[in-house]
């Protein structure tokens, strides 16, 4: 076998002006990639930045593009877009406060969701307590339980939730498990079959199987936390379902934020819930016409609104809430994210917002599950330490909140993260709300992560090869990441 490789390397090798023949297919390869990728039409920065790095791989780059460069989503949006126009009589519509009334139509305007009402809002601090009053509102199901998540391990936290969804499913509750299937790919047909024979029904969002011909969707994940019980009661957050994000399971467990939300408002999340169950499933949304999924509630006081993104839409809603809030502010920013890597608007927001004399802070994890992030996201602060941003960096647990605080009024709280692959890959999903009380509480357990966090420094050391080369690197695939 040696020989006929030998001899097979031997006559390619004699072909006469090989080396001018490799040099032309490469420069066709590079022009071919060029205009595939300039025809997406993304950012300058973005598009150089694929066009350089895949230029260094050679026919290779172009099966990574092929798999996980930026995609529109054509079909995606129609099929969405009929699921919607068939239910949009189900959302509740609140008028929204003088004081919002911008934030309030950009969100409209965006995502199609309008702004709405709550009567009770929850904080819910880390797994332990995430999980007891999801188990709760479960128990309590008479109805129908709806879940949406990126991450479901079959470990103990995963397998608890489980059987309390077994045990509602047979007792006749109708019960939707939707989980994406990068992030929840350790889970098995076999752990959801007593789930499935008792009566409930599961989809998985953008399977990972190849298609002749097609591209792929392995780069566009739902990374929603959704739980909808009698469309009465509503979760969303940070927090999956596993045993990392339980601290009383694992003392080195993420710290985390989800939040528990009662009210008209959760007519938007179980319309977002629907919309990805009519997308995934492959189901007609006639499927949901029973008045009991949209059960009629009474205004709240807190004014809320229902905030949701993707690559099905060019619109960038959450990262254009994030700014526009961040615009708003008269008199502090605290911006908490386990992943930064902004955009140039994001960044200009936040250093305006310290140059203008707010208390602009920053939040993030000393170390991060992803290194590479760790060292974009520090590549930036020079910049914003001079601007006057407070950065802090918390520790020893990894950070994974996801939470914007501005003046005493107005938060943002979900799933999304405070980097391209949030605001731009990810199927995501916030709430925003204008509520003293609410963002008094937050305001509180944001102060108690400042407690266990250390500032960073501008004069912090900065070693060439450790520090400062390393992050400058990492920073120019901040468009990739």
């Amino acid at each position: 076998m040696p020989d006929v490789f030998l001899a097979a390397w031997d006559r390619i090798a004699s072909i006469p002006h090989l080396g001018l023949y490799l040099v032309l297919a490469w420069v066709l390869y590079i022009l071919w990639l060029c205009v595939w990728i300039v025809l997406q039409k993304r950012e300058p920065v973005a598009t150089l930045s694929w066009v350089l790095s895949l230029a260094l791989l050679p026919y290779l780059g172009f099966l990574v593009y092929f798999l996980l460069g930026p995609q529109r989503i054509r079909r995606q949006r129609l099929r969405r877009g009929r699921s919607r126009s068939g239910m949009s009589h189900f959302t509740s519509a609140a008028a929204s406060d003088d004081a919002c009334v911008e934030l309030a139509r950009i969100g409209q305007a965006t995502t199609g969701l309008p702004p709405s009402t709550a009567t009770a809002v929850q904080w819910l601090e880390d797994g332990c307590a995430t999980y007891a009053a999801l188990l709760e509102a479960i128990a309590r199901a008479r109805h129908h339980v709806h879940l949406e998540y990126y991450i479901w391990n079959p470990d103990r936290t995963g397998r608890r939730i489980l059987e309390a969804l077994l045990e509602r499913a047979r007792a006749g509750v109708k019960v939707r498990l939707l989980l994406d299937a990068v992030g929840s790919s350790s889970m098995r047909l076999h752990h959801l079959r007593e789930l499935t024979e008792a009566g409930a029904e599961f989809a998985w969002f953008h399977p990972t199987r190849l298609r002749p011909f097609t591209r792929p969707w392995l780069n566009l994940r739902t990374h929603r936390k959704i739980v909808v019980v009698d469309g009465g009661i509503g979760f969303i957050g940070g927090i999956n379902v596993c045993d990392e994000e339980d601290e009383s399971l694992s003392p080195t467990a993420y710290r985390d934020l989800h939040t528990r939300v009662e009210g008209e408002v959760v007519r938007s999340l179980q319309l977002t819930f629907v919309e990805d169950w009519v997308y995934a499933a492959g189901c007609e949304p006639a499927a949901f016409a029973d008045a009991g999924y949209w059960p009629q509630a009474e205004p709240g006081p807190i004014q809320a609104q229902v905030l949701v993104s993707g690559p099905d839409s060019s619109w960038e809603a959450i990262h254009r809430l994030h700014v526009a809030a961040i615009h708003e502010a008269r008199r502090r920013v605290w911006l908490v994210t386990p992943y930064f890597v902004p955009g140039e608007a994001a960044r200009m927001a936040l250093t305006s917002a310290a140059l203008g004399g707010l208390d602009t802070r920053l939040l993030v994890p000393r170390r991060s599950d992803s290194r590479l992030v760790t060292l974009a996201a520090r590549s930036y602060f020079d910049e914003l330490l001079q601007a006057g941003v407070q950065v802090y960096e918390y520790g020893p647990r990894m950070l994974h909140t996801k939470a914007l605080l501005t003046d005493d009024a107005l938060c943002l709280v979900g799933s999304a993260n405070f980097d391209h692959r949030s605001f731009r890959l990810n199927f995501e999903a916030s709430l925003l709300l204008r509520d003293p009380q609410a963002c008094q509480e937050l305001s509180r357990l944001i102060e108690s992560e400042f407690a266990h966090a250390r500032r960073v420094r501008l004069d912090r050391p900065q070693g060439l090869w450790r520090h400062r080369l390393p992050e400058a690197f990492a920073r120019l695939l901040s468009p990739l990441l």
